[in-house]
């Protein structure tokens, strides 16, 4: 199982190049970014309980864009993987977050992870003119319009919540298909979509089940219901535990990947000692 780690970037934490640096340092094999473009005052959706709950965390309102802080960590990393983690693509345009996507996998190597999102937050998705109630097809077609980009000469596609007329568009990403799309969320619904037409599913442990064993046999089952071939999609843990025991269970379970959750900090000598401590079990897993 692949080690990677997940973290929130803010203005009052630490430098991201030097916290991107260290990880790569320390091991870990990717890096993922959260995104959130803001938060109306409105506040009329809970904080959710699969993430804690109560009165929701300052570093949501701090976080950087995470495209621009993925180039920066890339300009000066050599192997670790970036991956948004998630972006939230109903609030986009597809064809420009193609092209963000193309220009820095091609740029990278091929060192891109396209992780999307259906998102939680209702009034920050409505405040980009999402239709809430959409929000699943939404991100499927948009997620074809990307793909369409990626891999056509002359792309384009149909659907009811997205659609691109034939069109030209370069550079093309390094990795054939275009970057893996993984489908973040928990849930039956989000276990379905990603079971449709994701290339992994990017899975929040729920806090009832850390270990993902009840979850995990039931996303098998969905796959065998839609006809999916199981060795075609893998399933990553996002904002995982950095429990060791936990992982184990991970590993047992044909987990390809683990982002560990790093706390965000409000100075930057906190959040690098917090990513150290986090990588003292990286030994453990990688010999």
């Amino acid at each position: 199982m692949k080690i990677g780690a997940v973290y929130f970037f803010t203005d009052d934490g630490p430098d991201p190049v030097e916290f991107g640096k260290a990880a790569e340092g320390y091991g870990f094999e990717s890096l993922f970014f959260p995104e959130h473009t803001h938060f109306p005052l409105s506040r009329k959706t809970p904080y959710p309980s699969a993430y804690g709950g109560g009165e929701l965390p300052s570093f949501y309102l701090h976080t950087h864009d995470q495209f621009i802080i993925m180039s920066m960590i890339a300009s000066q990393t050599t192997t670790l993987k970036l991956g948004t983690g998630v972006c939230l693509l109903a609030q986009h345009d597809p064809i420009a977050k193609a092209k963000q996507y193309a220009t820095l996998d091609y740029l990278t190597g091929g060192r891109v992870i396209a992780g999307v999102g259906f998102g939680w937050n209702v009034d920050e998705a409505e405040a980009h003119g999402v239709n809430w109630k959409k929000r699943f097809s939404i991100v499927r077609d948009k997620v074809g319009v990307m793909r369409a980009l990626w891999n056509e000469e002359e792309a384009s596609f149909d659907g009811p919540e997205a659609s691109l007329a034939p069109s030209w568009s370069w550079p093309k990403p390094k990795q054939a298909g275009g970057p893996p799309i993984y489908l973040g969320g928990a849930g039956p619904t989000t276990m379905r979509h990603a079971a449709q037409w994701a290339d992994a599913w990017y899975v929040v442990p729920p806090p009832d089940d850390p270990t993902l064993e009840r979850v995990i046999p039931q996303f098998w089952s969905i796959c065998d219901e839609v006809g999916r071939d199981r060795d075609s999609i893998k399933i990553a843990v996002a904002s995982a535990p950095p429990d060791p025991a936990i992982l184990e269970k991970y590993i047992e379970q044909g987990v390809d990947r683990a982002a560990l959750w790093i706390d965000p900090a409000d100075n930057p000598d906190q959040g690098m000692r917090n990513l150290e401590d986090v990588a003292k079990i990286l030994p453990h897993f990688t010999g």
